[in-house]
């Protein structure tokens, strides 16, 4: 405020105003702490706001949760625990700065649980830039996060270093270290702490899963392998489809099982009403134009799902991936329509079995899926949408303890979860059921 030119307006963003005033709060400490500049001829304070008389610059901290972002030339910006805001807020920053030479932006967090908040991409973007794939030489990044390598086999409950390179304050800070040691042992102990300790201490991006969790997420991407649509031509495949009401999500799988590894792998694609994304999007939390973009997702229909289009594509896997469709899993609800077109189809005829969503039917292939994920035996592709899906999954147990996906008790939508689960039980009759591969254990 007292280096930048006259009328400079400078702003700090955070999802709240509280929070967004502990920056106000320091800058008034280091007022009232400093003789020189503690005069009121040269800083005001004043509620919302702090003013410097000498040239006329002007602090002001805004709340994303109230203030409108735009319209804002911000001379300089801080954006605090961006991790609880998606990227609004940093974009209407910058782009106030476009026509200032000297832009400064300062962006702060720890992790955050959410799939849709600013910090993924500000991550990205910096390692990016220090791995030199891209040239932005006025970018300076701290980034305090566990290795790779620690991030697999749980090592954060064990491995002293993930504590130390996320938080280096304590290196040397004995106090600070116990601290965190004591928080990891009740993380470890108690699942329901476990988020807020990987999160905030240990920079890992983990969202519980409470007492009725389908699998640790974690587990999940251990699992993800790179794209490779050769590996699909002349493999039998099982399709999964779970076809949710007109105006919500809907879902196709395909599986197979490669016998040389005895690995399933799978591959998953999301179907969403093109007038309703942006609805969603913000309703679920869920950057739906970024799936889109990346393929995991498509836009069918205006309002309502077009059908049409999600059984075209089903018919068209043949011929795109060159697989050879066995069976077509469906679930009765909403399905009867789809599944007739399907069955009769003038060039490639499917062959379609429903499959009752009950705990006694699908208890063996939501059994299975867990127990190959755990074994690293299950493969797919990248894909954001499917691991929200899996973090969303919750489970309930019937009287005879069998387990299934509950839509209704999951924090979210969990159709990719679903129609895999529907692809694997085909796979699990057809293929898995009886063979010496099929019933590795729980670990």
């Amino acid at each position: 405020m007292l280096t930048e030119p006259p009328f400079s307006r400078f702003f700090s963003v955070a999802p709240d105003l509280k929070l967004s005033s502990e920056l106000k709060l320091s800058i008034r400490k280091i007022i009232k702490c400093s003789p020189a500049i503690a005069d009121e001829s040269v800083f005001k304070i004043l509620r919302s706001e702090i003013r410097c008389k000498l040239t006329d610059s002007e602090y002001t901290p805004l709340a994303y949760s109230e203030d409108r972002m735009d319209g804002k030339l911000a001379n300089a910006f801080l954006a605090d625990e961006a991790g609880a805001m998606d990227s609004y807020p940093v974009e209407a920053m910058r782009s106030s700065q476009i026509t200032l030479i000297n832009k400064l932006g300062i962006i702060i967090s720890t992790q955050y649980p959410n799939e849709d908040n600013v910090m993924i991409d500000e991550i990205d973007i910096s390692k990016k830039v220090l791995d030199g794939l891209h040239n932005r030489k006025r970018r300076f990044s701290l980034l305090y996060e566990p290795n790779d390598e620690f991030l697999q086999n749980d090592l954060w409950q064990t491995e002293d270093l993930v504590i130390y390179q996320s938080n280096p304050v304590a290196v040397n800070n004995e106090d600070v270290f116990e601290n965190l040691l004591e928080k990891r042992e009740y993380a470890i102990l108690y699942e329901n702490k476990r988020e807020n300790y990987l999160c905030k201490h240990n920079n890992i991006r983990y969202k519980g899963l409470g007492t009725e969790g389908y699998i640790d997420i974690t587990k999940v991407r251990q699992c993800c392998v790179e794209a490779d649509k050769a590996f699909w031509k002349g493999r039998r495949v099982w399709v999964g489809l779970d076809l949710s009401q007109t105006d919500d999500n809907t879902s196709v799988a395909m599986v197979t099982y490669d016998e040389k590894t005895g690995k399933i792998y799978a591959k998953v694609w999301g179907f969403i009403p093109k007038e309703r994304i942006v609805i969603k999007s913000k309703k679920e939390g869920v950057n739906y134009k970024k799936l889109i973009a990346a393929g995991e997702c498509f836009a069918c229909g205006e309002e309502v799902i077009d059908y049409s289009f999600v059984e075209r594509f089903i018919l068209s896997l043949p011929e795109e991936y060159g697989v050879i469709v066995e069976q077509v899993g469906y679930d009765r609800y909403n399905a009867l329509s789809t599944v007739q077109k399907l069955e009769n189809d003038d060039k490639n005829p499917l062959e379609c079995v429903e499959i009752i969503q009950h705990s006694k039917t699908l208890h063996r292939p939501t059994k299975l899926l867990r127990e190959y994920i755990l074994n690293k035996l299950f493969c797919y592709e990248q894909n954001l949408m499917l691991e929200i899906n899996f973090q969303n999954a919750r489970c309930t147990e019937d009287t005879n303890l069998n387990k299934y996906v509950n839509k209704k008790r999951s924090s979210g939508k969990v159709d990719m979860v679903v129609s895999l689960i529907n692809a694997i039980y085909l796979l699990q009759d057809a293929v898995l059921l009886g063979e010496d591969s099929w019933g590795a254990q729980i670990i």
